[in-house]
């Protein structure tokens, strides 16, 4: 794909639910631990003055926070071995781009992003914000496609989008119908982004696991849920076709038990041929 990058890339994208709380919990100690190259993550919920020196600015690592003009509210990373050719933070949005939802950087033949999409809330502004947030993304990420496919590169959002797509990514989808998260019309906008002839990404984890329930990213911290398995997919490495195609594994990184958890997310990796 490119004639500079390592003939491997491996790719994690997680939702830390706050990196502050995280880096005392585990954060720290898995991220010298990962073998990924580049790592995005999501509801950083920090300024980076706030942060850890290991968890915020860990040697070895080139990052960029993208935190919300809100403080203490969403936030997004990318934390890339080597250094990046370009950051842009936002997507040309003037009600979005100084929410810490969205961060892109651009590798040798791969544009790579964080996305945290709003978790909205059925009857609320905060689902109309999503909406909002939706009808603004879709636009960008087709024109994000159609201009690094007119420079020969490839392009990777990862993210929580904050949407099943599908009865397979969620344990108990029938009570969930009327949720957001697993709305017709949310699902519905996911498949355009997904479709080859709209957003023309592909979901990589799904397309690796055809034919399985999960594997989950998420779980609630209520009850017994991490323990039955009973969580949501909707942690997504959403990829052009050309780079999908080359995923030669996809899995979570789903913590032994309750007590290892540092977020309510886990990580979700790809690991990529070049």
């Amino acid at each position: 794909m490119c004639r500079y990058c390592s003939p491997v890339l491996t790719v994690t994208s997680v939702n830390v639910n706050g990196l502050r709380a995280a880096a005392k919990k585990g954060f720290v100690e898995w991220l010298a631990e990962t073998s990924a190259d580049v790592l995005c993550l999501q509801e950083v919920r920090a300024e980076p003055g706030q942060l850890p020196r290991a968890a915020g600015a860990p040697e070895g690592w080139h990052v960029t926070h993208a935190p919300a003009a809100a403080k203490g509210r969403a936030g997004v990373s990318l934390y890339t071995r080597r250094q990046p050719d370009a950051v842009r933070t936002g997507f040309g949005s003037q009600e979005f781009d100084g929410s810490g939802r969205y961060l892109e950087a651009d590798l040798p033949g791969v544009t790579v992003a964080s996305l945290y999409l709003p978790s909205g809330e059925v009857g609320t502004e905060r689902q109309d914000e999503k909406y909002r947030f939706m009808d603004e993304f879709l636009p960008y990420l087709t024109s994000l496609r159609e201009r690094a496919a007119a420079d020969g590169r490839e392009v990777l959002v990862c993210g929580d989008w904050n949407i099943a797509h599908a009865e397979a990514d969620l344990r108990n989808w029938r009570a969930n119908r009327k949720n957001s998260g697993f709305l017709p019309e949310e699902r519905a906008w996911l498949s355009r982004v997904l479709s080859p002839g709209d957003g023309g990404y592909v979901d990589v984890v799904r397309a690796l696991h055809p034919d399985t329930e999960g594997p989950y990213s998420w779980w609630s911290y209520r009850g017994r849920a991490f323990d039955n398995d009973s969580g949501w997919r909707i942690d997504l490495h959403a990829a052009t076709e050309g780079l999908a195609d080359r995923a030669v594994k996809g899995f979570v990184e789903r913590a032994a038990t309750h007590t290892e958890r540092w977020s309510d997310h886990a990580p979700v990796t790809v690991v990529y041929d070049l």
